[in-house]
């Protein structure tokens, strides 16, 4: 019997949960941490570009909105590349766009050409998100749920570690040679990481998912039509989700409690996200992606509910630490259940439909908050909103775990 806590010496078998797969998560971590730069340089450098160009604060946000469509769309096509050519290739493609996006970004000498740059980094950031949680998700079989949440958690990494860097990089030398050196940084040092993966990859690299284990679950339609309705629960969940996380700052200043207060409550919703991550991972391993998905909606309905009843400044931050508590996870539970339900050379595609939706979710439910701030003159009609959107989640998944109900098997135990 094959000892699957032990990696084979024959490079053309790669066992699932091996030594090996560990080995490939790490890096693949790495290069989640260091690609995930493109989504938070851009709110460091907003202010300083906004007054070298003399733009007002709209336009210069416009920069934020297209690294956010660009990750979107990047994550679909990324995505393709991954299925039919691997892993290595999509973030490759990914490290050569973002290094000259970078560049150019510090070259612009325009508000527009900021501004279009951000989308070629949106789109290169997005290789080392949804491709490579379904990449991960190929490389383990009784620990993909926890597999796939520590890949997801690269980009918290990057999002704790990247933007004191930006900002001491910003104030000490400028904005633009800030982005060109990240830039040239980016080209090596993702270079590096991204061979070390090749070399675990071995004569998989192109065709990871050809042994992957198969799917454990057949909710009984076609992966068109689930692919369709996750894409709409992910709007449903990333809508709520984003009110507090994009609005948190503001309401803070409208209480009187002051912007830095909110930049602390954000900071807490991150660091408690990374933690939902892996706790995640551990909980879709004992009861499957969809109970895990329920789970996380339900609670992050919860601390919305509590952002409607408790603004002092204390219980915001409890809420806070609560919320990024209950959300971390959420996004990574639809990479488990497509992996678990759909064929495996269909993952990345499909998983970058799905976040794909998951961007439009959060760009549409941080404007739409903001507008009905505007018409109501308050945010408690705005939570409510993210309560009805994260009940469209609620339901679908409700939905599916009916059709699954009594399908889903769990991991092997190790003997």
């Amino acid at each position: 019997m094959t000892d699957i806590s032990k990696s084979t010496t024959d490079s053309s078998i790669f066992v699932p949960d091996s030594r090996q797969a560990w080995v490939r998560l790490s890096i693949a971590v790495l290069i989640g941490s260091i690609g995930s730069v493109g989504m938070w340089s851009v709110v460091v450098a907003l202010p300083v570009v906004q007054s070298e160009f003399g733009a007002s604060r709209g336009g210069a946000s416009l920069a934020f909105t297209m690294v956010m469509l660009g990750f979107g769309a990047g994550g679909v096509l990324t995505g393709k590349i991954t299925d039919r050519f691997g892993i290595v290739t999509a973030i490759s493609a990914g490290v050569a766009m973002m290094a000259l996006g970078y560049i150019g970004i510090g070259y612009s000498v325009s508000l527009w050409q900021f501004v279009l740059l951000h989308f070629v980094v949106g789109f290169a950031s997005s290789a080392t998100f949804g491709p490579l949680m379904a990449e991960a998700s190929h490389w383990f079989e009784r620990y993909r749920g926890l597999a796939v949440a520590i890949a997801a958690s690269g980009n918290y990494v990057g999002g704790a570690v990247w933007p004191p860097v930006f900002n001491w990089g910003i104030q000490s030398y400028g904005w633009r040679p800030t982005h060109i050196v990240v830039g040239l940084f980016i080209s090596v040092a993702m270079t590096v990481v991204v061979l070390a993966l090749r070399s675990q990859m071995h004569g998989a690299a192109q065709q990871s998912h050809v042994n992957a284990p198969p799917p454990r679950v057949d909710l009984r339609m076609s992966n068109n039509t689930l692919t369709m309705l996750l894409g709409i629960a992910s709007i449903g969940c990333c809508v709520a989700m984003a009110m507090p996380q994009v609005h948190i700052v503001a309401y803070c200043g409208d209480l009187g409690y002051g912007a830095a207060r909110g930049a602390e409550m954000l900071s807490l919703m991150l660091g408690f996200g990374i933690i939902s991550r892996i706790g995640s991972g551990f909980l879709a391993d004992r009861v499957g992606g969809l109970r895990t998905l329920l789970i996380g909606s339900i609670a992050q309905g919860t601390a919305l509910f509590l952002f409607l009843f408790f603004d002092s400044l204390t219980s915001l931050y409890v809420i806070s630490a609560m919320f990024g508590l209950f959300q971390g996870g959420i996004v990574p539970s639809y990479a488990i259940i497509v992996r678990d339900s759909m064929p495996a050379q269909e993952a990345a595609t499909r998983v970058g439909i799905i976040i794909f939706a998951s961007v439009f979710g959060m760009s549409f439910g941080g404007w739409i908050s903001g507008v009905i701030f505007d018409h109501t003159g308050s945010y408690a009609a705005a939570f409510l909103n993210g309560l009805g959107w994260n009940a469209l989640n609620i339901t679908i998944t409700l939905s599916l775990l009916f059709r699954a109900r009594g399908q889903f098997v769990l991991r092997p135990k190790l003997s």
